[in-house]
């Protein structure tokens, strides 16, 4: 055995990150929110022992909070992307090759284990050192596979007695492993499939991992067919270390009050604008399609309303300014009076390498680069203070928090990225 894929996933990491800032908390049930706080996405494990359960609606658990001490927070992205990163840094000292594959899991390869244990005491460095650096609970699943690594990580979750690691390089522990989970927790495999495998007599991993791969493929994809070979031990992906090139970039979001106004709209759909553009700078693109969409809410009783529109602009850029200036006028193409609005936002796609543009001669194009060395300047500066440059129509930063920003009513604060937000020691 020459390599092991292992997979190291955080134990319910948003939970997790806001526990390592708040140790006076340790014990009593935790949970983190959606966007607007709308819905529950974490739940540490005293929380989930009071049957909160994944995607539950806030207002239904808020009474939890008087008579079982729930704690709640708001999404806080800025800080778990922090922290992510870093659990990165550490992980990458293990392997030569690293997938992350979410802000909280990634794959590594790592060199087959020389006698029984090593990899097991190999995993548990990994688990020991990613406390130590970034002071994250982990749990390391390691076998010949990504699909079975994946599985080994679900173990070491649930099962206690494996101290959160897991390895699942035997073929022996596969098949035992595999003949005990239902088909529904193999990686990749949803409700409907498992509605489809089980009227096949399909019911565990280990149905799936001795079917036909060609039936396998024919009755439903080549992704599945991969899936059933993984769990046999055959390997048929390989870690993804280089990001996929996006193909277009969507920044939206839902309001947390309902915008009726048209300059409060704009002013949203400007932020956004202004996000996305840095994103593209980030990943050294230059766009030439923009859509921007607005529309009401369906979940309420109010009269509906939904629209979209796409512009392609003369030349592929990446200014701000341009963008804003496009923004603008198909807002107005599009806004309809007397709708109040729950949700806009802006894509931008026919992404090009600025470097390889071919120049139109009958199209304006940027006149020189001063445009670009602005928006450099300004990403840097944004980049150690957030927010601190914007555009006028984003609307002033100390102003009281406009209608269409997002509810975050237990928003902890962005302890690692911001010098305000610093924790501070009190010494008696």
């Amino acid at each position: 055995m020459n390599q092991v894929i292992a997979l190291v996933d955080v134990d319910s990491m948003y939970a997790s990150v806001e526990l390592l800032f708040r140790p006076d908390l340790h014990g009593r049930p935790v949970v983190v929110c959606s966007n607007n706080d709308g819905a529950i996405i974490t739940r540490n494990l005293p929380a989930k022992a009071l049957g909160i359960k994944m995607g539950e609606p806030l207002f239904k658990v808020q009474h939890l909070v008087q008579e079982k001490g729930l704690v709640i927070f708001s999404s806080n992205t800025t800080l778990y992307g922090d922290l992510s990163r870093r659990m990165m840094i550490t992980l990458e000292s293990f392997a030569a090759e690293i997938e992350e594959y979410s802000v909280d899991e990634a794959f590594l390869t790592l060199p087959g284990g020389s006698h029984k244990g090593a990899l097991e005491e190999l995993g548990r460095e990994i688990k020991a050192r990613v406390y130590k650096d970034v002071g994250l609970p982990v749990s390391v699943g390691l076998s010949t596979t990504k699909t079975l690594a994946k599985l080994a990580s679900r173990a070491a979750k649930k099962y206690p007695k494996t101290v959160g690691v897991v390895d699942l390089t035997d073929p022996i522990r596969q098949r035992k492993l595999l003949s005990i989970t239902d088909v529904s927790d193999v990686w990749g495999v949803g409700s409907k499939l498992t509605k489809r495998l089980r009227a096949l007599g399909i019911h565990t991993a280990m149905d799936l991992a001795e079917s036909d791969p060609k039936d396998i493929r024919a009755r439903f994809s080549v992704m599945l067919e991969r899936t059933a070979r993984e769990l046999a031990g055959v390997r048929c992906t390989e870690l993804e270390t280089a990001p996929e090139s996006q193909q277009q970039i969507v920044c939206s979001r839902s309001f947390g009050s309902r915008v009726t106004d048209k300059s409060s709209l704009n002013e949203a759909l400007a932020s956004f604008t202004a996000t996305a553009t840095e994103r593209l700078r980030k990943q050294a693109r230059v766009a030439k399609s923009l859509t921007i969409f607005i529309r009401t809410s369906p979940f309420s009783n109010d009269p509906r309303y939904s629209n979209s529109l796409t512009a392609e602009l003369p030349y592929p850029c990446d200014d701000t300014s341009i963008f804003l200036g496009r923004v603008r006028v198909m807002l107005n193409k599009i806004w309809r009076d007397g709708y109040r609005y729950a949700k806009a936002g802006v894509m931008l796609s026919d992404f090009y390498d600025p470097s390889h543009l071919q120049v139109d001669l009958f199209n304006d194009q940027p006149q020189n680069g001063k445009r670009d060395t602005v928006m450099r300047l300004m990403d840097q500066i944004n980049g150690e203070t957030r927010g601190a440059l914007r555009f006028g129509s984003q609307g002033q930063r100390n102003q009281v928090a406009p209608r269409w920003q997002m509810n975050q009513s237990f928003l902890s604060p962005r302890y690692t990225t911001r010098f305000s937000d610093l924790p501070i020691a009190k010494i008696r």
